[in-house]
């Protein structure tokens, strides 16, 4: 506890206190940034390390938390599912199941009091395979542009944490006061990678500057368009009525914004910040590469890796700006729109006043499964079910943490430690205790290492650690004698 409490002034005096005013309360605490548009955060924190983007642990009722932004992955409902409204459609229905319940009930009105307009069943059953095929055709291309964004991020976390331990691990320390040059270089490295996930983020929602909370400490020391496009005018956030909020969580498309509004307006170049990145990060490595502290074998896989990260980038782009043809959108929601409108027409001989409700559920299902197709063909979206973009770089972050936590290890620091179980779970002995044996004991005890695992294996149980009385019994000699 002494040595806790003697490090705390010096960690404190890192980062500076600042005030945020909380309620009608002043509270002195350290810098918090919020990202506007989303529930995370990021935080600085007392020893003046960078807090990556914790997700928000608000519980409101407020519909930009239930309807707006991705689904936290960490959420969990015991709610059954039929009974969820977070991630439901239902809201952008409301618009159209209000004029699909008007329509029929004004042509059932008309057919009961004055006169009978139905048709023949036959067109029902006609038009609704058309419908079938329309519908299945339009989700299986949006769930397939959905999951080649998700392939595309898997993809990037791979190449990161190979980038990341390539650095920390093969680029060397050199001795003096230049090991500690090349250790802020491997950092700083490390950094870009993160910077290139949150920036491809933004770019693919339309996002071009740098400026945003979660990104500005990453890159703002490189010099990018991004940067040099920066306008004070972006801090000003846009005035949104009441009306405009509301038709937007109904999903009216007069509401709706343009998402590219932001690179129109653009009065100076934005450029590309994850290619710009991707520049720098190529620069590092070919500095440590003529430095002598990069292994020139390791060079060409860092490469390698670079360039998978520059092919994901352009899979990403590839998904956001090839969405399914505008022709077959358009025939697509006529062809929805003309079936629920004849419904009436076709169920009201059979069904009479029934036909009202009737007509609204097939409506709930057909509009259910259009509006769904239309949020997931843009998976790199704010929509609640988009991909949640923001943890998949709060999970990029937390590894890049983990790998630059602790000193690359050296061989021998875990080899030869005392709870090294080298031939576990055959025997428990450490590795100082086999170091002392001869080398024909140990290949002796591999030998009887497979026959111990075969015969574990054909009687159904899991191989286990020496030492009870039950797996001696069961061993041969051989085994028994190591």
């Amino acid at each position: 506890m002494g040595d806790e409490g003697a490090a705390m002034p010096a960690m404190e005096s890192i980062a500076p206190a600042h005030h945020v005013d909380v309620g009608r309360e002043s509270k002195t605490t350290p810098e918090v940034k919020v990202k506007s548009g989303s529930n995370q955060t990021g935080t600085e924190t007392p020893s003046g390390f960078r807090g990556h983007m914790t997700p928000s642990r608000r519980h409101s009722l407020d519909l930009d938390d239930y309807f707006a932004g991705p689904m936290e992955l960490g959420r969990h409902s015991k709610l059954p599912m039929f009974m969820r409204m977070h991630g439901s459609v239902v809201p952008q229905m409301i618009v159209p199941l209000l004029c699909v319940g008007a329509w029929s009930t004004l042509i059932t009105c008309i057919s009961f009091y004055f006169y009978e307009l139905k048709v023949n069943t036959v067109l029902l059953t006609v038009l609704g395979f058309v419908v079938g095929l329309a519908l299945s055709f339009r989700s299986s291309t949006a769930y397939e542009r959905y999951s080649d964004g998700r392939r595309c991020w898997i993809t990037l976390v791979i190449q990161s944490r190979n980038l990341a331990r390539y650095i920390w691990t093969h680029v060397q320390e050199r001795e003096g006061e230049v090991g500690k040059e090349d250790l802020l270089g491997k950092l700083t490295g490390i950094n870009m990678l993160l910077a290139f996930a949150i920036s491809l983020k933004h770019k693919l929602r339309f996002e071009p500057y740098a400026h945003y909370d979660d990104l500005a400490d990453l890159v703002g020391h490189l010099d990018t368009y991004a940067n040099a496009a920066f306008d004070p005018e972006l801090l000003v956030p846009e005035k949104v009525t009441p009306w405009k909020r509301i038709g937007c969580y109904l999903g009216i498309p007069f509401a709706e914004s343009n998402p590219r509004k932001i690179l129109k307006r653009a009065k100076k170049p934005v450029g590309n910040l994850p290619l710009e990145i991707l520049n720098y990060l190529g620069a590092y490595i070919e500095g440590a590469n003529r430095n002598g502290s990069l292994n020139p074998v390791l060079y060409g896989q860092m490469l390698a890796s670079l360039a998978a990260l520059t092919d994901t980038m352009g899979n990403c782009e590839r998904v956001l700006t090839t969405p399914l043809p505008i022709g077959y959108n358009i025939l697509i929601s006529q062809i929805v729109l003309l079936y629920v409108y004849l419904l009436p027409f076709q169920l009201y001989g059979p069904l009479k006043w029934i036909t009202i409700p009737g007509t609204i559920a097939a409506a709930y299902i057909i509009l259910g499964l259009a509006l769904i197709g239309d949020e997931l063909e843009d998976p790199f979206g704010n929509d609640v079910n988009d991909l949640p973009l923001d943890q998949y770089c709060q999970e990029i972050a937390l590894d890049l943490d983990t790998i630059t936590s602790r000193p690359a290890p050296a061989f021998t620091e875990f080899t030869g430690h005392h709870d090294n179980k080298v031939l576990w779970p055959l025997s428990t002995s450490s590795f100082h205790d086999w170091n002392s044996r001869s080398v024909a004991d140990i290949r002796s005890a591999l030998k009887s290492k497979i026959v111990i695992n075969r015969v574990s294996t054909s009687d159904g149980g899991v191989s286990t650690a020496v030492g009870t009385q039950s797996s001696k019994a069961s061993k041969p000699r051989s085994a028994q004698s190591v």
